[in-house]
């Protein structure tokens, strides 16, 4: 069986992780109150996150286009395409929620910040830009939910019903 490369192993665990942490982070910002002392790094983590995970999906977008990935596993037709499209949607969502995020929170005029290292280049404020990008980044995030579901649904589906080692591909070799 043909694996991913240990470099796209790598950043698919590692954006795993970056998307289940951004998502609780994501619940605590908003259920603070906004002049909360500690919502500023709350939500400080939570932006930083989402732009190390677009730049992470850039990164992966290049080595896959650069190396190309293993050939699909056999199978019919309507799972090669289901597959087909739910990981392109991920990428999507990979890139619209980080860029959404962004314009709510610049055109806002609230400066973002990467980890408190450095601001990111900031947007004229734009209430109508901003509003815009709320709506994109607060309804967007229901298709990452359903996205990130139907990913790991799909993934159990074939390690207990089809049994058919996909799940391989994303693991280290075994000895």
């Amino acid at each position: 069986m043909t694996r991913y490369s240990p470099a796209m192993q790598a950043l698919h665990w590692g954006m795993a992780a970056l998307m289940f942490a951004t998502l609780p982070l994501a619940w605590i910002m908003t259920s603070l109150p906004r002049k909360a002392p500690d919502r500023e790094f709350w939500s400080t983590l939570h932006k930083s996150i989402g732009v190390t995970l677009l730049v992470l999906v850039a990164i992966r977008l290049m080595v896959r286009a650069r190396r190309p990935v293993p050939a699909e596993m056999p199978g019919p037709g309507w799972m090669r395409i289901a597959a087909r499209i739910s990981h392109w949607s991920l990428y999507a969502m990979l890139i619209v929620m980080p860029v959404s995020g962004y314009v709510v929170s610049s055109a806002g005029g609230n400066a973002v910040s990467y980890f408190g290292l450095f601001d990111l280049p900031a947007l004229a404020k734009d209430q109508a830009l901003q509003g815009m990008a709320r709506m994109v980044h607060d309804n967007a995030r229901f298709a990452v939910y359903g996205l990130i579901l139907l990913h790991i649904s799909a993934t159990v589906w074939h390690v207990v019903v089809r049994r058919d080692g996909i799940l391989n591909r994303q693991l280290p070799a075994q000895r």
